[in-house]
């Protein structure tokens, strides 16, 4: 493809901005989500505003291009309707229709990031990892009437995330306008899209009779940290000592649940015997799994366990580098179309990591790619890049196969210059107690300049 010297020019300068338009482009193709939304709808119905341009105007407030919704609207020179009818379209998004987005945007991009992929080990092998956990959505402004009289928080809502920590992918999310719902409750509907050949990976909130059934139901294997109560498993045979990992001893017995049938399903019970307590104070910690043993030692069970953590990371990432937290957003179903655009912009920054991790031939001990710093320099750079490059030379890239444009972003990444990219890893925090102090103390100010000469508060 003959590239326009534009292009080139941002390609040999700012190569993750073209990155991001690519990948974007592929993962938010107006004619398919307005096609999903026709598909996926219930009540909404498409009448001057397509959602197409809803998510559009959505996906530069995720990025961090606009700060607002209000003031991405305001820059959209596609926008047909007010901004009014803009915010009732997104506070009427129907959840389902969020998650068929994040769902489809996850398909579309698994094609280009598998061919980069393809010399990569699977973390176990034999299966498709996935780990839930659920992400509540923090306190929003208390823009609505009902919420002005009431002091405590307004909290929008909450989501069960699917994270594939292979592919570095959000693979599956479910919107739940109740924040005060059990994630327990909202497991069944990932429940019923669980397939043969995955392995979950979850916490104590979801080790509970029927979600383990019913997985093994489904066909699919599972590591769940047991919970106090649930499922209160039967001991079938005595503790065996297995071996030791890096922090602690592992142990091993056959224990069984009645299934939703009350037929015994035999599991296996790890315990892992901490060196040191948990921040909760535990020191043994018991998983339950139906992963064979001659798939999963005892002590890859309790490894393989310790990468749940990874979604902790990716929520943490959604927040403080992506805005998928809109504290304006008060109307449950913004709040929540806000989050999944986020996590579909998150899918687009983990393709772009990926194909300059493969083309650099990177890893975790040598250079850390942040996306924190991928971000920014998309910021930096991708709306006037938007302004110089025409459009049909973006519409040219629309006929590359998913293994063409996984070519194409490998080739563009050569560009990069990782040590740029960098992550820079913070050192540990010594815990310091603050102590009691009165009231007149802690509100004391002082002058910066004053302490830094003197050396001391005066």
């Amino acid at each position: 493809m003959v590239l326009d010297a534009v292009v080139e020019r941002f390609i040999e300068h700012s190569p993750i901005s073209v990155m991001a338009r690519l990948g974007l482009q592929r993962a938010l193709d107006p004619a398919w989500i307005d096609e999903l939304f026709e598909q996926e709808r219930e009540t909404q119905y498409t009448r001057e505003l397509l959602f197409s341009t809803t998510v559009e105007i959505m996906s530069l407030v995720a990025v961090g291009l606009r700060p607002s919704v209000h003031a991405a609207a305001k820059a959209s020179p596609a926008l047909p309707v007010s901004i009014t009818a803009l915010y009732d379209k997104i506070s009427r998004t129907e959840p389902g229709l969020v998650r068929a987005l994040v769902q489809g945007s996850a398909r579309r991009l698994g094609p280009v990031v598998q061919p980069m992929l393809r010399k990569q080990p699977h973390s176990v092998d034999g299966y498709r990892l996935r780990i839930v956990d659920g992400s509540h959505l923090p306190a929003s402004e208390k823009r609505l009437k009902p919420l002005r009289e009431f002091r405590g928080a307004a909290l929008p809502g909450q989501s069960l995330v699917v994270y594939d920590p292979d592919t570095a992918m959000i693979v599956d999310l479910v919107p739940c306008e109740d924040a005060h719902a059990q994630e327990r409750a909202i497991m069944g509907t990932l429940l019923e899209s669980a397939q043969p050949g995955e392995l979950w990976i979850a916490d104590r909130n979801f080790s509970t009779r029927a979600i383990l059934a019913g997985w093994q139901r489904r066909g699919s294997a599972f590591i769940v940290r047991e919970h106090g109560r649930n499922p209160g498993p039967s001991e079938l045979e005595p503790v065996r000592e297995m071996g030791r990992v890096e922090t602690g001893l592992v142990y091993e017995q056959a224990v069984s649940i009645p299934d939703e049938s009350d037929a015994p399903l035999v599991l296996r019970r790890i315990e892992l015997h901490l060196d040191g307590a948990t921040e909760d104070g535990d020191t043994v910690i018991r998983l339950l799994t139906n992963v064979p043993a001659t798939h999963l030692t005892a002590e890859a069970v309790a490894r393989r366990y310790r990468q749940r953590w990874s979604i902790e990371n990716l929520f943490q990432r959604l927040e403080s580098v992506l805005n998928s937290e809109i504290r304006s957003l008060s109307q449950p179903r913004a709040a929540l179309l806000a989050f999944g655009v986020a996590a579909l912009a998150y899918n687009v920054l983990s393709v772009i990591a990926t194909a300059v991790r493969i083309r650099h031939e990177l890893d975790s001990s040598d250079i850390e790619l942040s996306p924190y710093y991928l971000a920014s320099e998309i910021r930096a750079t991708y709306a006037g890049m938007m302004i110089a490059v025409p459009a049909e030379v973006w519409h040219a890239y629309n006929v590359l196969t998913p293994a063409q444009l996984a070519r194409t972003l490998l080739k563009i990444a050569t560009h990069v210059d990782p040590r740029a990219m960098r992550k820079h890893a913070r050192g540990p925090k010594t815990p310091k107690k603050k102590g009691y102090v009165a009231g007149c103390v802690a509100r004391r100010h002082v002058s910066t300049a004053r302490v830094i000469k003197a050396g001391r508060v005066v």
